[in-house]
């Protein structure tokens, strides 16, 4: 099947053809006709696929012809969850339409100048890509006009999902008019996407592109390791022997993929990183260095994964797993791009095999798994898969058991009472220093115990004789002690010796 036989504009098979493309890919056949036709679409398709054509090219066909709406507004929305996706699909709907004479794009990403977008979205604008974000951002501002939007995309909905945006999708949705089309693209349409579309859409038709095995075009390897040391070891290995032209490094934290991309420059490779928290100059610069051969490494984590198309990478490493196991797809597909070979190496400590088991089951096929002379590791993954609840290690209860028997007579909490409680200890005798045994029987009940406090009350009046000394001696006696005569004979003669010989107010001459 050729393009010119899906209906296209003319203009835009002329930018096919300057472009290098023949034939469409399968999601491309299947969805532009449906699309083109006005229906509500949901379609599943991996990575690499040609997607981004497989709603653009539709909706250029449909710009083509001016609208009857008078509004500046956009006539296409396409939400995206990262900003270099969003750049991405602006750039190649501008070499698709580039014979389109009045086509005009804006991209509202965040990192970027506000004044900038405001400009743009102040004139009529044709194309709108976004990320939710940034889009709510000039909502709230009432500077974005949806009355003649008449197509709606959804770009990789489950990552936009998975980034917390589906209150922001649903206010986005609400403010565009019930007439327009919505078409949306994602890795699986099951679970919480699928709740979505449901409530997007209305009668959509239903492409579900069967997953490509990826063995011919990226060579993926598996290689365990104990622990960081042995990781480090590895890495650098395969930075010294892999013979790589560009390098992607995958990493789970963008703490880590500074100081992982700071310890390459250091030892002399051109390397930098690429995270979220980055400034929107900032990324494109280092994204332009890369697509200019300016860095050789770059280390990301996974806002990077998407969006990215540089043909010259030949190696992905995983430094880290991902935290999805559809992120997987999305990184190893960095590489082996435009008809290349790449290569896709995953480093696993050996605790982590049961998150490797996740990837393996989405991708329905196992991993290679290699080693390298001379640092193959020691501890090994368990080849059952994971250890079930009840085989655990000896606990507390009986040496013998994991949590001891807990009934009456198993040595448990049931049994007789543990040694060297509160019960008897060496031999029935009582600890020192605590309640006497007779007290404890109900004995001497008139009697208070010796101990560390002295004799409490022997008798009946006399208070105790210790480091306080006698309280009262007699009836109206106080005691004489460190605090001097207070008052001799009781309470009615002031006493004499402190404040000087009976003035109170000595002191103020």
């Amino acid at each position: 099947m050729k393009f010119s036989e899906l209906g296209l504009e003319p203009s835009i098979l002329t930018a096919l053809e300057e472009a290098g493309y023949e034939e469409p890919t399968s999601v491309q056949a299947e969805a532009i006709p449906a699309a083109l036709a006005g229906k509500d679409l949901l379609v599943s398709a991996q990575t690499g696929s040609g997607k981004t054509a497989a709603f653009l090219l539709p909706a250029l066909t449909k710009m083509a012809k001016r609208s009857d709406v008078k509004s500046i507004g956009p006539r296409v929305l396409v939400l995206t969850p990262t900003r270099e996706l969003a750049q991405q699909v602006e750039k190649n709907a501008l070499e698709y339409g580039k014979h389109l004479r009045w086509l005009r794009t804006v991209c509202l990403v965040g990192g970027a100048p506000f004044g900038f977008q405001i400009r743009a979205i102040s004139r009529p604008v044709d194309l709108m890509v976004a990320t939710p974000g940034r889009l709510m951002d000039h909502m709230r501002s009432g500077r974005v006009d949806f009355s003649r939007l008449e197509m709606l995309v959804l770009d990789e909905a489950d990552r936009m999902l998975d980034m917390g945006f589906i209150d922001d999708i649903e206010t986005i949705v609400a403010a565009t008019p019930e007439t327009r089309q919505t078409v949306l693209f994602s890795a699986t349409l099951d679970g919480t996407v699928g709740q979505l579309a449901r409530r997007l859409t209305r009668d959509p038709q239903r492409i579900e592109i069967a997953r490509q095995e990826s063995a011919g075009t990226i060579e993926e390897h598996l290689l365990y390791c104990d622990d960081m040391r042995h990781k480090e070891r590895l890495f650098d290995h395969i930075l010294k022997e892999a013979g790589f032209d560009q390098m992607v490094v995958f990493t789970a934290t963008k703490i880590g993929s500074e100081e992982l991309a700071d310890k390459l420059c250091e030892q002399g490779h051109q390397a930098a990183c690429l995270h979220g928290d980055m400034p929107q100059s900032w990324r494109n610069r280092t994204l332009n260095d890369l697509r200019r051969g300016r860095i050789k490494i770059l280390v990301a984590t996974d806002v990077a994964a998407r969006g990215i198309d540089v043909p010259t990478i030949t190696h992905v490493i995983n430094y880290d797993l991902p935290k999805q196991a559809e992120d997987y797809v999305h990184r190893i597909g960095r590489t082996g791009r435009a008809g290349r070979d790449g290569t896709a190496i995953t480093l696993v400590e050996s605790k982590e095999f049961h998150k490797v088991r996740r990837i393996e089951q989405y991708l329905k096929r196992q991993i290679t798994e290699g080693v390298i002379e001379g640092m193959e590791p020691t501890r090994r993954p368990p080849k059952g898969g994971p250890k079930r609840h009840n085989q655990r290690k000896p606990g507390y209860g009986n040496k013998g058991g994991s949590w001891g028997d807990r009934r009456p007579g198993g040595g448990g909490y049931g049994s007789k009472p543990r040694e060297g409680g509160y019960g008897q200890r060496d031999g029935g005798q009582p600890r020192e220093g605590g309640f006497s045994q007779e007290r404890r029987e109900g004995q001497g009940q008139g009697q208070r115990r010796e101990g560390n406090w002295g004799n409490r009350n022997e008798g009946q009046a006399p208070r105790r004789d210790d480091n306080w000394g006698n309280r009262r001696d007699t009836q109206g006696q106080r005691r004489d002690d460190n605090w001097g005569n207070r008052r001799e004979g009781g309470y009615g003669k002031p006493r004499g010796e402190s404040w000087g010989n009976g003035n109170r107010r000595d002191f103020n001459r």
